[in-house]
Order: C-alpha cells, then structure tokens, then sequence
C-alpha cells in the first residue's frame, strides 16, 4: 500500500520555484531543493521524477501566478498602452511580498538560451512565441503601421522585456519607470 504523501504538492513547488528564482536552475542542488522544500529526495523524485520535473512545475506555478497580467494584455484593446502596462505589471509582481526581482520566465530563457534541453526549450520557446503573437496583436491596433513596422517594433520590446527583467534586479523603482517610459516613447 501506498504511503500518503505528508505535504501539499503546490505549497513545495511554490518553494521551490521561489528557490529557482533566486538561484538559477543549474545552481540549485538537489540538497537545497530538499531543504527548501521540506521534503527529502525520495519524496521530490516519488513526485516529480527528477530536479527538472521540479524545475518544469515550478515554472508551470510561476505562469499561474503571473497570468493575470497576460490576460489583462491578451484581453485589451488599447495597443501600445496594453504593452506599457505590461511592462509595468510585469516589475510590479516584483514588490510584491516574498516575491524576488526579476522574472523566473527570462531567467529561464537566459540559463537555457544555449542548452540542449528540449523539455525546458520548448517551454520557453512557446512563451516568448506567444508573448510576441500578442505584441504584433496590440502593435496592428495602429492600422498606420505597416506589417515591417509592427514586426521591428514586437521584436524591440520583446528584448526590452528581457532588458527590464535583468534590471528590475537591481535598479531602483524610478530607474526602471524611466526605463519602460523611455522604451515607449517612440512605439
């Protein structure tokens, strides 16, 4: 018989996602994982299969936790200033209590850029596939751009998003604000 698991699964994760956030997958040890998440390492992998199956659910309750902020994007109807907001909510989720800087997502992609790990790619591949299809979205509302425009424009603040990620790390709240004002002054 089966032994009943002494914990709740999203509660570790959200341990251990906060932990990845922090360290970067490659520098978080199967040893910190278990402390962090309270549970021994017969538990993770009875559960998770291996420190990337962590590593993939716990990105998976990063999403969860930001998708508000994509849906209020996906779902609006003023173009440039949704991407602006965006940006904003994006930093913001930053501030809030036990919450760390930067995002887990360009992390992710900027430890994994050069990896072969198909798994984890394809994640980060279809992120930022699906945030670029929602930029040219609300970029297209100004119907005086031509479709060169709108696509130099999407790929430019894909990259800012990844630039005020890096930053949102260590530049104070008026840097950033200037930052994401300047990004758009001219979009």
């Amino acid at each position: 018989m089966a032994r009943k698991k002494q914990y709740i699964e999203s509660e570790v994760i959200d341990k251990a996602m906060h932990l990845f956030w922090r360290k970067g997958y490659e520098n978080t040890s199967m040893r910190m994982l278990e402390n962090e998440m309270g549970i021994n390492k017969f538990s993770i992998y009875a559960s998770f299969g291996h420190k990337q199956g962590v590593y993939l659910e716990s990105l998976k309750c990063y999403k969860e936790r930001i998708n508000n902020i994509f849906k209020n994007l996906e779902n609006a109807t003023n173009g440039v200033l949704a991407i602006k907001q965006f940006f904003y909510d994006s930093v913001n989720i930053c501030y809030q209590q036990g919450n760390q800087k930067g995002c887990l997502i360009t992390n992710t992609y900027n430890e994994f850029s050069e990896s072969d790990n198909i798994l984890i790619n394809e994640q980060m591949q279809g992120f930022m596939d699906n945030l670029k299809d929602v930029f040219i979205e609300k970029l297209k509302m100004n119907t005086t751009k031509n479709e060169e425009t709108v696509l130099k424009e999407a790929n430019f603040l894909l990259l800012a998003k990844h630039g005020l990620a890096a930053a949102s790390k260590v530049n104070n709240k008026k840097e950033i604000e200037d930052y994401i004002e300047m990004t758009f002054k001219n979009i």
